[in-house]
């Protein structure tokens, strides 16, 4: 499909305002399918940053302030060969729903994004966006939470319970949920993942005991060095995350290239680095990703 047009932005925009209802008549209305099917692996685009206060790519500070010009990218994005879905919290979704750009794609429907960035109370990550009952009545394909671990921080235990309750509840509901664990830590007033192979490791560790049953949980895992190791550290099906752009392209793919072979790699769930690539071209970079992660099934298709 292409990207939305000027009018379907004033259509969206008279939806919104007269017919909130169209909303749940669209997620109700899209055509759904299989989380997992084919070669059994997930190319997910993630659009969920804003919510968090993060709308920085590389240089430019406000790269994501302009919504329509995200629309039009993950538009860009979902009609290309190999995209299985895309993450976002509701407003994001929702905007996709009512553009009808959702047909046969899995939706992941963030859940909190109230530890803002830059806030001083960032640790205190609180549930702000989808819950459980929300996205199963939505349709919403599969949850996502972002775990950071702070062992110097209070706000963390919080944190921690209401992800283990998130993953209970989706447990109960049949609902897969991927859990993006870091360590993390205070440095000059700001919140920094520490990367290191053994505090993946570690992070992965306290993440996979969260909840009542681990039978619905993913990983949504940074790739670091060693990276052989720290996919010894779980048997959850995992999905590699991107990160912010900024780093040599080639690098970057050829770096998801050797990580998505490992024993329990399902896919890739990438967001700035494919919607605001370096030489602005959007199809050319998300086709890449799809390759490395589709290799057989796209391969074959064309």
């Amino acid at each position: 499909m292409p990207a939305p047009t000027i009018l379907e932005f004033s259509r969206l925009r008279s939806l919104r305002a007269d017919r909130p209802d169209a909303v749940a008549h669209a997620l109700n209305a899209r055509k759904r399918r299989d989380v997992v099917r084919g070669d059994g692996r997930l190319f997910i685009v993630a659009a969920d940053h804003p919510a968090r206060g993060a709308l920085a790519v590389g240089s430019d500070p406000t790269a994501m302030a302009n919504r329509y010009d995200l629309l039009e990218r993950l538009a860009i994005a979902l009609e290309r060969p190999g995209v299985d879905g895309v993450l976002g919290t509701p407003d994001i979704i929702d905007d996709l729903a009512l553009l009808g750009l959702l047909d046969d794609k899995i939706i992941v429907g963030s859940m909190n994004r109230g530890g803002l960035r830059g806030a001083t109370f960032e640790m205190d990550d609180r549930y702000t966006g989808y819950d459980v009952p929300s996205m199963t009545a939505a349709g919403v394909d599969f949850a996502k939470t972002l775990v950071r671990i702070n062992l110097a921080d209070p706000a963390t235990a919080p944190t921690l319970e209401a992800t283990a309750n998130a993953v209970t509840d989706a447990s109960r509901a049949g609902l897969p949920i991927m859990l993006e664990p870091f360590m993390s830590r205070w440095v000059d007033g700001r919140i920094v993942n520490d990367l290191t192979p053994d505090d993946v490791i570690l992070s992965v560790a306290i993440a996979s005991g969260l909840g009542a049953s681990s039978a619905y949980t993913w990983m949504k895992l940074p790739v670091v060095d060693d990276m052989e190791r720290v996919m010894e550290a779980t048997t959850m099906p995992t999905l590699l995350l991107g990160g912010d752009s900024g780093a040599d392209p080639d690098e970057t793919f050829s770096t998801w290239d050797d990580a998505l072979t490992l024993p329990g790699v399902r896919g890739l769930t990438v967001g700035r680095t494919l919607l605001y690539p370096p030489d602005g071209d959007v199809a050319a970079a998300v086709d890449t990703a799809a390759q490395l992660v589709h290799r057989t099934g796209l391969a074959a298709a064309s």
